[in-house]
């Protein structure tokens, strides 16, 4: 069957930040579907298609970038809903996916499937408008309504949701959507891409002179409000006084970064135990958590953001390092009951400083995390085992018609449609 898959934001093996569509978009073409990403890109001037590891990617000409204000990226993602718009509903899809954030790619998958019978399967990677109302962005009464009209509407246009995390999926079904209209699919581990990388692990160490055999914090991904990356900031002020030998990586950059370097000058702190690197690939990203002796994932204190399923954390299953989070909801659950990681509390800095410092510099407890981490990857976050889970999910909504019969699209176009 054709199945149009909408995401605003894919990403390339070779580029940085989640791979989620580019895994999910090539595993369903080798279960025989022919797939068509629509998606945007900064550094091209007019439309084009490209041929990418079995499937198709659709590239539209929408710039966007995680350094943008709140009034740039809200126009991009009208923008991309506009063009996504019109490029869905040519491609004639049997199925309709659409990713979000942002909530507007509600509306090409809207359009995309408007007066035909292609169902409409809608995927919530965060609780939009949930929260950037919490965060702030969307100040405006006009603007919040706005946001839940849109909401409902895609929800209600929706054949099946597909959420992330079990409490994206409370969140949904307080809104009124039925619980068996939402499947949990979070993200992946990529568990033969991340295993065996010990050696590379430790040549990454090696490069670094500031770093060498000493603990190991890893922070790798965007650094924007959402993220309170300055939170690390604040540990490793205190953490100079009672283990002054732990270094906290953060590989990445955003809309926040200078502040969070400001701060991390202010409290002097960066280049004597917090370090700052630009981000890379994925395939980069390898070394590093093999390098690491545990990464973090950390949020807001929000307590909507503690539906995340942030990449990060899979990433470090899969690479067997264990997980470091500041927040309650499910992840913490999991990281408490499997004994993969550690919860540290966002208010309580000395307290969370001693605990990570005392659980980073204690080598029976890492070994520990770090198998119950990498069970994790194999027994529930298996990356095939949930593409497979997806592919199930569409193909229900798409029905037997598509599976037998061949994609409309393909007699469209035969008939010259």
């Amino acid at each position: 069957m054709r199945i149009v898959y909408l995401h605003q934001y894919f990403r390339k093996p070779t580029d940085n930040g989640s791979n989620r569509t580019y895994e999910m978009a090539r595993r369903l073409a080798v279960r025989g579907h022919d797939v068509h990403v629509v998606s945007s890109s900064s550094t091209v001037d007019e439309a084009f298609t490209e041929q990418l590891d079995g499937f198709s990617v659709h590239w539209l000409p929408v710039p966007y970038d995680n350094t943008m204000g709140i009034g740039e990226r809200l126009k991009s993602f009208v923008e991309f809903a506009l063009r996504s718009s019109v490029t869905g509903r040519m491609l004639r899809g049997d199925v309709v996916f659409a990713t979000s954030t942002p909530l507007t790619i509600a509306i090409p998958g809207i359009a995309s499937t408007l007066l035909r019978r292609s169902p409409l399967v809608f995927e919530v990677r965060d609780l939009w408008p949930a929260v950037p109302i919490a965060m702030g962005a969307l100040g405006a009464p006009w603007m919040r309504a706005l946001a839940h009209g849109l909401e409902k509407i895609a929800y209600t246009a929706s054949t099946h949701v597909v959420a992330l995390s079990p409490d994206m999926k409370d969140g949904i079904v307080a809104t009124g959507v039925p619980a068996e209209k939402v499947t949990i699919i979070p993200n992946a581990s990529d568990n033969e891409l991340f295993a065996g990388r010990e050696e590379e692990g430790q040549a990454w160490r090696a490069r670094h002179d500031w770093l060498g055999d000493r603990p190991m914090v890893f922070y790798g991904g965007t650094i924007g409000k959402v993220n309170d990356v300055g939170y690390l900031v604040r540990l490793a002020a205190r953490l100079r006084s009672t283990h002054p030998e732990v270094r906290i990586v953060v590989v990445g950059t955003g809309n926040e970064e200078q502040a969070v370097r400001a701060e991390a000058l202010r409290l002097g702190v960066e280049g004597e135990n917090v370090f700052f690197l630009p981000p890379v690939p994925k395939f980069e990203v390898l070394a590093i958590f093999a390098a690491a002796d545990v990464s973090v994932s950390t949020v807001d204190d929000i307590p909507v953001l503690a539906a995340n399923s942030a990449n990060k954390v899979f990433d470090s299953f899969a690479a067997g390092t264990p997980v470091v989070i500041n927040h309650e909801g499910w992840l913490a659950d999991l990281l408490r009951a499997s004994g993969a990681g550690l919860v540290l509390s966002p208010q309580d800095l000395d307290g969370s400083a001693q605990r990570l410092g005392d659980y980073v510099t204690d080598r029976e407890a890492l070994r520990s995390g770090g198998r119950a981490a990498r069970r994790l990857a194999v027994e529930q976050f298996d990356r095939q085992m949930l593409a497979d889970r997806l592919a199930e999910v569409l193909e229900a909504a798409a029905g037997p018609a598509a599976l037998t019969t061949g994609t409309r699209a393909r007699r469209a176009l035969r008939r010259g449609a």
